[in-house]
């Protein structure tokens, strides 16, 4: 299989100044990751986090939310699914998402780790189980396909078998198989999930996560959406 954007396509592209090859290596850059339910997702980039960058509990940024979608917040809120239909995440065209801030140098390292989400065939763990958009693939960064991160995405691909295509994020875009789109932060921000799907238990049966992880959200003081209380499940 050959990217969507290939090395070529993205180089040929004008430079974008969030992100530029040229800041220094230790610049933070807010990114986010999609790959079907956030939970799962959450709890690598924390192992990531912890295991590539050395970082403790108090250290870590890894939230679940909201992104992609081209109608932003309502009412300056994105919810989970709930009973009273405020802000539907998915009505709002939203995806799940992992935000985490990182350096743009060690980038490419959790762009393969992001890569190791899914399978040779492009599939990530629960393809057959969460369907339709709000499962989207996709990777948000600052100036989308014209941040040379981007480029990283691709050669992480590459790196872990050719997992993935890429293609350019317009919103509201559809969920495809083996296809992750990238979004500019700019356009399409990241709004945070309720403090009760921070560092939740996986969607897989028995992954089961301890409680130290379990009860980092109440350690970092994950702030509440304001959000009602959505339904069981994700």
């Amino acid at each position: 299989r050959r990217q969507a954007l290939t090395l070529g396509a993205l180089a040929a592209l004008p430079a974008s100044a969030p992100g530029s090859a040229s800041a220094a290596d230790d610049e933070l850059a807010d990114v986010y990751f999609g790959c079907g339910c956030f939970w799962h997702v959450q709890h690598e980039f924390v192992e990531a986090e912890r295991r590539v960058l050395g970082r403790k509990d108090g250290e870590l940024t890894a939230r679940a939310g909201y992104a992609g979608g081209n109608a932003g917040a309502d009412r300056g809120k994105v919810c989970y699914h709930n009973a009273g239909f405020v802000a539907d995440y998915g009505k709002l065209g939203h995806a799940e998402v992992v935000r985490l801030t990182v350096p743009t140098s060690s980038f490419g390292e959790f762009a393969r780790e992001y890569c190791r989400l899914f399978n040779k065939d492009g599939y990530r763990p629960d393809q057959l189980g969460d369907t339709g958009p709000e499962y989207r693939n996709l990777v948000g960064l600052p100036g989308g396909v014209k941040s040379p991160l981007a480029k990283e995405l691709v050669r992480a691909s590459v790196a872990e078998g050719d997992r993935l295509d890429f293609g350019v994020g317009k919103g509201d875009d559809a969920n495809v198989r083996g296809l992750s789109w990238i979004m500019d932060t700019t356009a399409f921000p990241f709004f945070q999930a309720e403090s009760y799907h921070q560092f939740h238990d996986g969607f897989a049966w028995g992954e089961d996560y301890p409680g130290a992880y379990n009860g980092l959200a109440k350690a970092l003081r994950v702030a509440d959406s304001g959000c009602p209380n959505g339904m069981l499940g994700v």
